[in-house]
């Protein structure tokens, strides 16, 4: 074929595919889906016949340090006009930060009602505008749960007992059931390792505090102590009562800033003998009767400042100077670890300390180098008893001893 003949042929051929594809640009689009009209009738139903808007709402929320009573509730979602009237609601203003308050509230934010546990364990509630926001007490159920945790001292007792996430109140009282044996003052060292089974009081599944120390153990350099709770005391393995007659110490935690013997009087500035322990510590540290007895003197004694003389059975007193303030009268009873005054600086204190002595017969002894007496053990009959209830606990003092050795070992 000739080769112009074969152009005009292509030429054709392209101009034909350039029609076909301007037909294809300009193609109407497809009709758009018209759907059955029941199925439109069925698509336009509103949602919230199928869910419902709540009419109250519930919230939790934690009174905080700083908060005020006003920007709490509003936190709640409670309306201002309602919060000007639950402020001035009694129960309300003694809040106290760390305490958690539920509240149902309605969609226009008008309060149906709060609660919150009180400090005396009671469940406080308080109804709203249609119950005059009257506050109302009742007994909380609480649930007991047995918590069990260990730690070994690296640094101080806190900071282990910190790491291990256990409570202070958990601390002072293992330092307390331990007391008689142990001088958390002067003996504790780098590697002691503490074992405690506590209870922890839990209302509505939340934990709100802990309870007793249902058993304990204390290794203090390489000797080890253990303590079962048993009818309000606190007892070893064989029954031995682990309380003695006298605590080692009038304040809980604290240092010796000056011991007994002869010293140089810090304000007299001669060599004199010391016929008590001085214990450093803040004005206003709580100090605590070292055993059951009576209050034979409570008032300001010269050098001494306000001072408590404790007269015990026996031939046993103990003198406690320098405080700031007295918290018992003559006469009246105390129990060991009872309060009787606070850390100050009265008398011939040339800074905030408790000066405390221990006297038997009348004549002052060093109480870190006497022997002191043991309360009474368990009655021979309530042994078996004994037995029985601890063993359980023993059994998990036990399993904490052998984890922690665990984790010593990695």
């Amino acid at each position: 074929m000739h080769r112009r003949t074969v152009a005009r042929i292509a030429i054709a051929v392209l101009a034909a595919g350039g029609v076909v594809a301007a037909f294809a640009t300009m193609a109407p689009a497809p009709a758009p889906f018209a759907p059955d009209s029941a199925l439109v009738e069925a698509l336009s139903i509103r949602t919230d016949t199928l869910i419902p808007a709540p009419l109250t709402y519930r919230r939790e929320e934690r009174f905080q340090r700083g908060d005020t009573l006003a920007g709490f509730l509003q936190r709640l979602g409670i309306a201002d006009a309602d919060v000007e009237r639950l402020k001035r609601v009694r129960a309300l203003q003694q809040l106290k930060p760390g305490v958690m308050v539920a509240a149902e509230v309605g969609a226009d934010g008008t309060p149906h009602y709060l609660n919150f546990l009180s400090g005396r364990d009671a469940l406080v509630r308080i109804g709203g505008p249609s119950e005059g926001y009257r506050a109302s007490e009742e007994r909380a159920q609480l649930e007991a749960r047995t918590v069990m945790k260990a730690s070994v001292i690296r640094s101080s007792l806190f900071a282990a007992s910190d790491a291990a996430d256990i409570p202070d109140s958990e601390l002072r009282m293992l330092a307390d059931v331990f007391s008689g044996d142990v001088d958390f003052h002067r003996d504790l060292r780098k590697g002691d390792r503490f074992s405690v089974v506590y209870e922890l009081h839990h209302f509505s599944g939340r934990p709100v505090r802990a309870g007793r120390v249902l058993a304990a153990e204390f290794t203090n350099q390489n000797k080890t102590f253990r303590a079962v709770y048993f009818n309000g005391g606190y007892y070893a393995a064989d029954g031995k009562n682990l309380r003695k007659a006298f605590l080692r110490a009038p304040l809980e935690f604290s240092r010796v800033s000056s011991g007994f013997g002869t010293r140089r009087h810090p304000i007299h500035r001669d060599w004199r003998a010391h016929k008590g322990i001085d214990y450093a510590a803040p004005i206003g540290t709580r100090v605590r009767s070292v055993g059951n007895g009576f209050i034979d003197f409570a008032g300001p004694k010269g050098g001494y400042g306000n001072v408590v003389i404790v007269r015990h059975q026996g031939t046993y007193a103990t003198v406690y100077a320098h405080l700031s303030r007295i918290a018992v009268k003559r006469g009246a009873r105390v129990e060991q670890n009872d309060t009787i005054g606070f850390v100050g600086q009265t008398g011939w204190a040339t800074g905030p300390h408790l000066h405390y002595e221990f006297r038997i017969a009348g004549e002052a002894r060093n109480p870190f180098s006497i022997a002191m007496p043991a309360a009474a053990p368990i009655a021979p009959q309530d042994l078996p008893k004994f037995i029985a209830h601890a063993e359980p606990l023993t059994v998990q003092l036990d399993l904490l001893r052998t984890g922690e050795l665990a984790q010593l070992l990695e």
